[in-house]
């Protein structure tokens, strides 16, 4: 099968040209992103391989159909930028790698988590310039603290194993409760603002879709108790950012990891360091020293990149042999 890659970079490249030379299938690959202005760029392909942060809106799925593609394939889990309704009214399937390394995420999560409480990015910083002063250094024990975890599915459940391993009381809250969970790590459930008042830490761990969005608003962080920490590596529409930065500012929120952000599509993934960055909720962000932003790179592994690519080309070899699709995602 003739695949156009789309908003490819080199750490990813060799690892999908082997999984596809194993399987027979031939890669174009375009640093571009998947976009309305892109879209031609598919003309004589049968398949599109795109990551979160390309744009799959009705426009974009028009033109790549009529250029002939007939299968949209995820290399990440999240959907949310595929129109699916329009996909399916173009004869587009779209299928995606449900998992890829969950321990990648959750152990980013983890040392997002730890690197703000024993403040090691400040650190770091000061012994470069050679300031080996501990004033301003002061975390606390993980021990003993109450982590909320938002959201109980793969990632959800591991990171909630590693915080029980840290000495960790977990409080959870899901749609379905994870009886696994709540078996290896006595996890209980709570309402939303139950686990808000109650947690030191928050971790968020579910999907984006309209339900979720914006899930950490200015309304949940009053709810949250005073000073507690807020990591999140799941999707960026999960927080409203500028209420995170009034929570920052009046203290009511104690510290931010944060490896993705709403308006990231345009930010991420790139080199800015020469540029002036237009974004003045990120650039307000970067300023607070209680603030870890990483790039969205929790998945960021060779064991989930290997994963990545062989799925995503069995989910292409599926298609070109007339085999279910069973990563299948509709409307």
């Amino acid at each position: 099968m003739h695949v156009a890659v789309f908003d490819t970079h080199g750490y990813e490249r060799g690892t999908l040209e082997m999984a596809a030379a194993e399987r027979g299938h031939k890669l174009t690959f375009f640093e571009e992103r998947l976009r309305p202005e892109t879209a031609l760029l598919a003309s004589g392909h049968e398949a599109v391989c795109v990551f979160v942060n390309d744009t799959l809106d009705r426009h974009t799925l028009e033109i790549i159909a009529a250029e002939g593609v007939e299968l949209i394939a995820l290399r990440c889990a999240g959907f949310n930028n595929v129109d699916l309704a329009a996909a399916a009214q173009n004869n587009l399937k779209v299928v995606r790698v449900p998992e890829y390394s969950p321990y990648a995420v959750a152990e980013h999560t983890l040392a997002l988590l730890l690197a703000l409480n024993r403040r090691i990015h400040r650190a770091y910083n000061r012994s470069r310039d050679r300031n080996f002063s501990l004033e301003g250094l002061v975390g606390s024990d993980m021990h003993g603290k109450t982590v909320g975890v938002i959201g109980t599915g793969k990632i959800g459940a591991i990171f909630g194993r590693i915080a029980h391993g840290l000495g960790c009381r977990i409080l959870a809250y899901d749609v379905r409760p994870n009886e696994e969970l709540i078996a290896q790590t006595g996890a209980q459930y709570a309402t939303l603002p139950d686990l808000l008042a109650a947690s030191d830490i928050l971790s968020l761990h579910v999907p984006l879709m309209e339900a979720t969005h914006h899930i950490i608003n200015e309304e949940a962080i009053r709810q949250m108790k005073r000073g507690a920490y807020l990591v999140n590596t799941s999707r960026g529409g999960l927080v409203d950012a500028q209420a995170l930065i009034e929570g920052l500012k009046s203290g009511q929120v104690g510290a931010a990891g944060l490896d993705v952000y709403e308006e990231e599509a345009d930010v991420f993934f790139e080199d800015h360091s020469d540029d002036v960055l237009q974004d003045d909720i990120l650039a307000r962000l970067l300023t607070f020293p209680n603030v870890i932003i990483t790039s969205h790179q929790a998945f960021l592994t060779t064991e989930a990149l290997s994963n990545i690519a062989d799925t995503t080309m069995a989910n292409l070899s599926a298609k070109e042999k007339g085999e279910p699709l069973t990563n299948e995602v509709s409307a």
